[in-house]
């Protein structure tokens, strides 16, 4: 039996393999597909009689958004080995004595402080009193609470919002992002946009204090590191250097895909998902 690319297959004898995509016509009685248990496979269609998927059963968060990433140093690793993977570095995985101490109490932290400063009823009883200074030196001491963002990106965001004007610019537009009432895309593209206006226009800066503030909702975005655990992953994030509300979504497509395939170890949000994140490109 041949196989067409795209084609959704499983492995008669392999379960733990899971659901595969064909990667290519079948050539020379040959296959190959993508499993999402196990990688890549080359299948002879002489011995082995692959089972069609087809409708519901078909779909697949990775297979729906399978990159195979062709960079140097990077190999596909199954959920479970990254799970594995990740136990090795904490023992007691999210709830763990050396996870809290190295990855979740100071964010966690940083956490309370952000929503103590930066509360909806406070960021925007701030910007109607027009106390947009006060926003801007809360939101650089948020920023300051954590090494998520490196120096000369927060000495940027620090430079951008002491330019002229610019402090009622940015406390408006972060009251925007976190809790305006438009469409997400339509919020992401305007922020984006008020950040350039500020030389400030980093994934990391576009993204934290969404995460800090809203880690239900939110994912930050380290470009390096996200790109690389999407590609260990197979997970395609569309990944551009510049902001886009398409890598936004698609990173946060992920990010909720992870938390709910690592639900055994009970993720309290996504920060532990970042975490997880950071983990699992280590070398």
């Amino acid at each position: 039996m041949t196989h067409k690319k795209d084609d959704r297959v499983r492995h008669p004898a392999r379960e733990d393999w899971g659901l595969g995509e064909v990667l290519e016509d079948s050539v020379s009685g040959n296959t190959r597909i993508f499993f999402v248990g196990s990688g890549e496979k080359v299948i002879s269609d002489q011995y082995v009689s692959l089972r069609p998927v087809v409708g519901s059963a078909a779909k697949h968060p990775v297979l729906d958004n399978l990159h195979l990433s062709k960079a140097p140093g990077i190999k596909y690793r199954s959920l479970p080995d990254s799970i594995q993977y990740f136990l090795e570095h904490y023992p007691g995985g999210f709830h763990g004595d050396r996870f809290l101490r190295e990855e979740r109490n100071y964010k966690a932290a940083a956490h309370e402080m952000a929503t103590s400063l930066l509360s909806e009823s406070e960021l925007r009883g701030l910007c109607a009193a027009g106390e947009h200074t006060e926003a801007c030196a809360r939101a650089e001491k948020v920023v300051n609470a954590t090494n998520l963002m490196f120096p000369n990106e927060k000495m940027a965001f620090r430079d951008g919002i002491k330019l002229p004007g610019c402090q009622k610019v940015f406390a408006e537009g972060l009251l925007e992002i976190l809790y305006g009432s438009q469409d997400l895309g339509e919020r992401f593209e305007n922020y984006s946009k008020l950040l350039s206006l500020l030389g400030a226009d980093k994934w990391t800066t576009a993204t934290y204090f969404q995460f800090i503030l809203l880690p239900e909702e939110f994912m930050f975005i380290k470009p390096i590191v996200t790109q690389n655990a999407a590609a260990v992953s197979g997970f395609e994030i569309n990944y551009r250097p510049q902001l886009n509300w398409v890598t936004y979504k698609q990173v946060l497509a992920f990010s909720r895909y992870l938390r709910r395939e690592l639900s055994e170890l009970k993720p309290r949000d996504l920060i532990d998902v970042q975490s997880f994140m950071w983990c699992i490109t280590r070398k």
